[in-house]
């Protein structure tokens, strides 16, 4: 992890900035699932409230040069100004970027009615205790290639630390064990 692409998201009146994270968040997990690799990763270093403009894709020189090859966000590309491939500075710290995953949707809800596992009054309280658990978590909503049906992916921060943690990243560049640099 000692090399970095920088994705500045543009924006306009055409593309809205959630619409375009959307978007290029799907078309990084489609690349990465191309790549067939678990040694990239990605970072927010402008999070707040929402992920912010600025997606940092982060891995070996050889394997972001490999991404680059595959013109991956094709007509995105008016929407965004790509770096180059940069080397991360020497003093920077570093974090797990993860998924946050909820024990209750609305899938498990179906399920369990399906069964027989749970009457009027427990489907009430399982929307009531489903609603009540919201995330503050900023999000990607994405468009499932094979159902076409939208789903959220919360993304969660880990704190900060000194040293890096090596491990594999997801096909959506996240990991509940590895570290990226934070910067």
């Amino acid at each position: 992890m000692n090399h970095y692409i920088d994705i500045r998201l543009k924006p306009d009146a055409e593309m809205c900035e959630a619409e375009l994270s959307n978007k290029i968040f799907t078309k990084f997990h489609k690349a990465l699932v191309r790549l067939s690799t678990n040694q990239i990763g990605i970072s927010f270093p402008e999070v707040r409230v929402k992920l912010g403009r600025l997606f940092r894709l982060h891995g070996e020189t050889s394997l972001l040069h490999d991404l680059q090859g595959l013109d991956w966000l094709g007509p995105l590309t008016g929407y965004c100004q790509v770096s180059g491939i940069l080397l991360v500075p020497d003093k920077v710290q570093y974090r797990v970027i993860s998924v946050r995953r909820s024990n209750l949707s609305s899938a498990k809800l179906r399920r369990l009615i399906a069964r027989g596992s749970i009457d009027k009054d427990g489907e009430k309280r399982y929307k009531v205790k489903m609603l009540s658990e919201g995330f503050d978590n900023p999000y990607i909503d994405l468009i499932s290639g094979s159902t076409e049906q939208v789903y959220r992916k919360f993304v969660k921060f880990g704190e900060l630390q000194l040293q890096p943690v090596p491990g594999k990243f997801d096909s959506y560049g996240l990991s509940s064990t590895a570290t990226v640099p934070w910067f």
